[in-house]
Parts: structure tokens; C-alpha cells; sequence
């Protein structure tokens, strides 16, 4: 397929090629970019033919190794597959020092077709399911994270200008200025990186902790983009920092006393006129909404190790906070696992409240999109809904446990369906092996309660 046939490829291709060199990366199941520096003759391969990487560097594990159990690098010899450039990726790196040009790699199989173990695939294909029944998910994204100032150690964290216990008195500054002024050097430049790829972030805000902040990614009719510039944006905020000498983090609890971190999905469904097919009245949206929320609420609980998918992500859920431990919904309730938000109703949605900012947008999106259509294909029911605190008693619990998430994913018929038996396999791997490496690490409160005393 000719990649270079139109003016913006060209454009991307003029800027591949006068590059100082080329950062070139794919986006593993566990978020992480992997990928590699290139010269700039590499430029035509990027937008052509394509560049052999591993296929196994998709399914490594968070701290970079082979999973074991998967069956990719060890069993097969770990064979290289080829990867072309996501065009509009292709931007100056504007933190980095020079003329350096990042491109984001998407695998393909030789005959053209998506790789199954590359999350942005697992998304495309949810999204070819939507196409083939002439509708279109929209989607906007609320992405909180933490700029914080790691201690010479490099393993514990404090808010910048806190002593050396790592307090900084009581202020929070939630929704405040006084918290964006004093990081604005690296707000503004963290705003200009995501401009310059044309990343539209509509705010920013101060939130409920010591240097944490949300950002508010453009609604678009196009998922995919909105994926590949949550994962950008991630990117770029930590480069940012650690040019500023600090490390902006996306953990879902990095401190244990203070708000965690959640990434908060708007999501409505256009038919093949450009409608919103949830459009109903003030009071209450259209029957689709309804259906797709039931799909996503019965199925909820299978999804949840695409929403919280590190062993830190389960610290955010606990009874009594935003964090939700149940999938239950309400009408403009803050409190429910789903927000159904109707007040306009040209503009009515649902708001999912579950996922950490740890995951893995393609994944995450991949299972809200998939179980939604799932509920509008089967005209799913969602139960009773919550109101304000008291909750429906239909509500399915959430497991709130690593393993038990890994368990329900596992185990599922429609993750199966939505991802395919391999990635399920693989996936579920993946995330066993990690719980079975965080089992050897004691922690030290394991010690200090138990050395002695137990």
C-alpha cells in the first residue's frame, strides 16, 4: 500500500527526513512505549514497507521482561513483525534537545491484517464493529496525574517543597490557580509539546492533591485518535517533567493519603447522519443510552483489569470514596460507576468513572466501547439505578482485588470476544506473572507489623 500518495504524508515524510534522528515506538499492553532511535533514512520504511520489531515487545511485562507463560519469545524464537508509522504521530519532540521526530508504530501481519496483540488493533476492531452497524462512538477524556519531586533514593516520592519526610503542610489547592501558577513553567510547555502534536487539551485544573492536576482532551467522533492522544499526552507530560527535574506519574494512588488518579470517559454514539442516537429529553435519554449502559454495567466487573490493570491501581478503591467498588449508575450522580448526564439533551452521554489513569487508554476504551455495543446489539437492561449514596441492590460488585481481576478477565466469555482468545491468554499472562514477582518483594510495613510481633 502506497502510504506517501497525499500532501500530509508528504509533509510527514519532509519532516522524517530532515531530522537530527527519529524516535520511533510501539505502544506494549501495559501502556509502555517500546521502541527504538533511528537515522533518518529509515523515513520511507516509517511510512512504507514498515520496520521489524519483536513481536514479543508487545507483551512484556511493566518492569520490561518476556512473559514466560505466553508462549511469544520463548516457544517461537521471538520473531521480529513489521511496524509502520501512525501518520499523525509523526511531530517534533519539543521538549528534546535538536530536531527530533517521534513516530508511534502500529503492527501489521504480512497480509495486512491487525496484529492481535497491539492494543491500538484491539481498539480498531471494536471500532469496525461499531462501522458495520453505521454507528459512531464520541469520546472525551478527563486524565488526572501527579508532578512530583522523587527523592535521591529513586524509589520515594513527596510533593515538590516538602521537607524531607516528605510533608508539605495541609494545603491542597483543589481547583485553585495559586497550584497551576507555581508549576507554570512546565504547564506551558507541557501545553505547547501537546499543541504542537495536535493534541487538544480544552482545560486544566488543579485537583484534589499536592500537585495533581487534570486535563480535559477534546471530545472527537474519532476513538482511535483519542486513544493515541491520551497515550501522547502521557508521554509528553513525562518528558516535560523530567526536563524540570521532576516525574509526573499517571500511578492510580502514588500517595496514600491523598486522591488518587482516574481517568474519567464521555461517550455517545453517532449514527450514520452525525446524531447522537442517546438524544432523549432533560429527564430522560433515549433507550439506546440504556442499553449500552446495561451492556456496560452487567459486564463491568469482567472489564475491570482493562480499567485498573497494576497492583497500585486497587489502592483507589475503597468504600466512601470516588473511586467506585460497584457498577451501578445514576442520573447526574458523581457518585455511581456510571454518570448518565442528560441536563442537554443534544449532548447527552454516559460518563465511565472506573479506570485508573494507570491504564492503558486502547485497552480501557477497547472493553467500554465493546460491552456498550454488546448492550445495544442485545438491548440490555442496567438495573435500577443509584441515587446519590444509596445504592442500587442489582449493582454487581466490583472486584477490587488484583487476582480477582485477572480471574474475571481471564475467564470471560465477552473479553474473549471483544479481544480475542489469544490476547485474553496472553494478557492474563502477563499480569500473573507480575503478581507472582510483587508475592517475593516483603514490603516494610509487612515487617514492622509482623517481624516481631506475629
Amino acid at each position: 500500500m502506497n502510504m506517501m500518495s497525499n500532501p500530509d504524508n508528504d509533509a510527514k515524510m519532509t519532516l522524517l527526513t530532515g531530522a537530527d534522528y527519529i524516535e520511533a515506538f510501539a505502544i506494549d499492553v501495559n501502556g509502555v512505549p517500546r521502541g527504538k532511535w533511528m537515522q533518518r533514512d529509515k523515513a520511507k520504511s516509517l511510512l512504507g514497507t514498515g520496520i521489524a520489531i519483536p513481536r514479543s515487545a508487545y507483551l512484556l511485562d511493566i518492569w520490561g521482561r518476556d512473559i514466560v507463560e505466553g508462549g511469544i519469545a520463548y516457544d517461537t524464537g521471538d520473531p521480529d513483525g513489521l511496524c509502520v508509522a501512525v501518520p499523525h504521530s509523526i511531530t517534533r519532540m519539543g521538549w528534546a534537545e535538536g530536531n527530533v521526530v517521534q513516530a508511534l508504530l502500529t503492527m501489521r501481519e504480512s497480509d495486512g491484517s491487525l496484529y492481535y496483540l497491539d492494543p491500538r488493533s484491539a481498539l480498531s476492531r471494536v471500532l469496525e464493529r461499531f462501522a458495520k452497524m453505521g454507528l459512531t462512538p464520541a469520546l472525551g477524556v478527563e486524565l488526572e496525574f501527579y508532578l512530583v519531586d522523587p527523592r535521591q533514593d529513586g524509589m520515594k516520592i513527596a510533593p515538590r517543597g516538602a521537607d524531607e519526610s516528605g510533608w508539605r503542610g495541609w494545603q491542597i489547592d483543589a481547583v485553585g490557580l495559586g497550584e497551576v501558577h507555581d508549576y507554570e513553567i512546565i504547564l506551558r510547555e507541557m501545553m505547547a509539546c501537546a499543541k504542537a502534536q495536535d493534541i487538544t487539551l480544552e482545560t486544566l485544573v488543579s485537583e484534589s492533591g499536592p500537585g495533581q492536576f487534570e486535563v480535559t482532551l477534546k471530545y472527537s467522533t474519532d476513538a482511535l485518535r483519542v486513544a493515541d492522544s491520551a497515550t501522547l499526552f502521557k508521554r509528553t507530560i513525562k518528558q516535560v517533567a523530567r526536563k524540570h527535574g521532576l516525574t509526573a506519574t499517571f500511578m492510580a494512588k502514588p500517595y496514600g493519603q491523598w486522591a488518587g488518579s482516574g481517568m474519567h470517559v464521555h461517550m455517545s454514539v453517532l449514527d450514520n447522519a452525525g446524531k447522537n442516537i442517546f438524544v432523549g429529553t432533560p429527564e430522560r435519554a433515549s433507550a439506546e443510552l440504556y442499553h449500552a449502559l446495561g451492556g456496560i454495567i452487567h459486564s463491568m466487573p469482567d472489564t475491570m483489569l482493562t480499567l485498573a490493570p497494576h497492583a497500585n491501581s486497587y489502592r483507589r478503591f475503597a468504600p466512601g470514596v470516588h473511586a467506585p467498588t460497584y457498577g451501578d449508575w445514576g442520573h447526574d450522580n458523581r457518585m455511581s460507576s456510571v454518570r448518565v448526564i442528560t441536563a442537554d439533551p443534544a449532548a447527552s452521554r454516559i460518563e465511565h468513572r472506573v479506570a485508573g489513569a494507570d491504564c492503558n487508554p486502547y485497552l480501557a476504551f477497547a472493553s467500554l466501547l465493546g460491552t456498550a455495543l454488546h448492550g445495544i446489539e442485545t438491548k440490555a437492561d442496567p438495573g435500577p439505578e443509584t441515587h446519590g449514596t444509596v445504592r442500587s441492590p442489582l449493582a454487581p460488585p466490583l472486584p477490587i482485588a488484583w487476582s480477582g481481576a485477572v480471574d474475571r478477565f481471564a475467564g470471560s466469555e465477552i473479553m474473549g470476544e471483544i479481544f480475542g482468545k489469544d490476547f485474553q491468554r496472553y494478557y492474563t499472562a502477563c499480569k500473573r506473572q507480575e503478581i507472582s514477582e510483587m508475592r517475593k518483594r516483603i514490603s516494610d510495613v509487612e515487617y514492622d507489623a509482623y517481624l516481631k510481633n506475629a
